[in-house]
């Protein structure tokens, strides 16, 4: 779609999507809202560029001041690609999913001793360790379909016959608190080192870790349903900011909202749970205008109260939702969240990378198809019965 110059006051924006890929025009005039707002010098919109509460999701922001809502409340969210040591045609993918369950029940590790072992204090939300939550979240188990820069999988220790985990999950209520408790006190922008600066990146950044760690805690309970170890790829998160001093001596705050880093590795963009996903390696010489970001993922068609009148969800349509194209496997017990999240409420994820190709920022690496997705293995009406069933019978003990 090209660059918009400076109009009416508004930092420029770079959209680096072609005039094929599909951006509603509430995200589009999100996009120029956010330009507008005081300090904003650059604007980057991906092709997965959707509307979001507090502003588009899909774009990174350079801003001489700190937005905590420009952040979003999951704060961290990331991906995080994982290798099993099992090969993939060796899984038993029912068995599998059967183990998987495991995952809507609470982690049973020593979450005191996993936080001081990563130098992180405790929190109310801690118990939230270990589980992936709600909305687009996502376990997939994958097979590497095709590698299509040889070299480049070489380097990264990519194995076409073995198994991965990618994991998409953030920082639980964490994050939510800490976005409510900036909000609350007035905080929608903050000047970069003040005190209350200081104190929103310290929360900031504690939730970045928190949910780095989430998704390795994920990934270890995964294997251990797969009886397998596992080696970490990479972990990006895509929700965030950093503060960076700049050749000027001036400091910026480049925030990232559905946008994956592009400065530290390869990136795994996911497509629906009914198509392949991405392993992209971002080009040495990528525009600076992309603010050092890529696209985090397809990125959504239409919301979520929309796709119930969209996907059936009759007993009847369910046993077509819980397989993909390619035979995988779909675990998703919430009848409401199988329709919101169905492959048609996304975007075409051939299209998003076709577009950070076209534009010069990536080349691909390999693509993954999706043996088994995991959700929740249980409608949140039924955990919560299963949570009273338990609380009552340890009352009764």
């Amino acid at each position: 779609m090209g660059t918009s110059a400076n109009v009416d006051g508004r930092a420029p924006i770079h959209i680096f999507a072609s005039s094929k890929s599909w951006i509603e025009g509430n995200a589009t005039l999100q996009l120029e809202h956010v330009a507008g707002l005081p300090g904003v010098r650059a604007v980057a919109a991906m092709p997965d560029l959707h509307p979001g509460k507090f502003g588009p999701v899909g774009c990174a922001i350079l801003a001489n001041r700190i937005f905590p809502q420009l952040v979003g409340s999951d704060i961290g969210c990331g991906m995080a690609l994982f290798e099993l040591d099992i090969a993939a045609r060796k899984l038993r993918l029912d068995q599998l999913a059967e183990r998987m369950h495991a995952l809507d029940q609470p982690w049973e590790g020593d979450a005191a001793s996993v936080l001081a072992g990563a130098k992180l204090g405790t929190t109310a939300f801690d118990a939230a360790l270990g589980s992936i939550g709600g909305g687009n979240h996502f376990c997939e188990i994958q097979a590497i379909d095709q590698i299509l820069a040889p070299e480049v999988a070489a380097r990264a220790g990519l194995d076409r016959n073995l198994a991965y985990v990618l994991i998409h999950s953030g920082s639980r209520g964490l994050g939510s608190s800490i976005l409510e408790r900036a909000l609350s006190n007035g905080q929608d922008t903050l000047s970069i080192g003040s005190d209350e600066g200081n104190a929103y990146m310290a929360a900031h950044d504690h939730a970045v870790r928190w949910a780095k760690l989430n998704r390795r805690i994920i990934a270890e309970r995964t294997g251990a349903a797969a009886r397998s170890d596992l080696r970490p790829v990479n972990d990006l998160p895509h929700n965030m900011v950093e503060c960076q001093l700049k050749t000027d001596g001036g400091v910026m705050a480049l925030h990232r909202k559905g946008a994956a880093a592009a400065d530290r590795g390869l990136v795994p963009v996911p497509g629906s749970r009914g198509t392949l996903s991405y392993l992209v390696e971002p080009l040495a010489d990528m525009r600076t205008e992309a603010l050092a970001s890529l696209a985090h993922g397809a990125g959504r068609k239409y919301d979520r109260a929309s796709m119930h009148g969209r996907v059936r969800v009759k007993k009847s349509d369910i046993a077509r939702l819980e397989r993909n194209p390619f035979g995988g496997i779909v675990v998703c017990g919430d009848r409401g969240l199988l329709a919101e999240e169905a492959p048609d409420a996304y975007k075409s994820i051939e299209r998003v990378i076709a577009d950070l190709v076209e534009f010069g920022l990536v080349r691909v690496v390999a693509t993954f198809r999706p043996l088994l997705t995991f959700k929740k293995a249980q409608s949140s009406a039924a955990t919560a019965g299963i949570r009273r069933e338990k609380s009552w019978k340890e009352d009764r003990r």
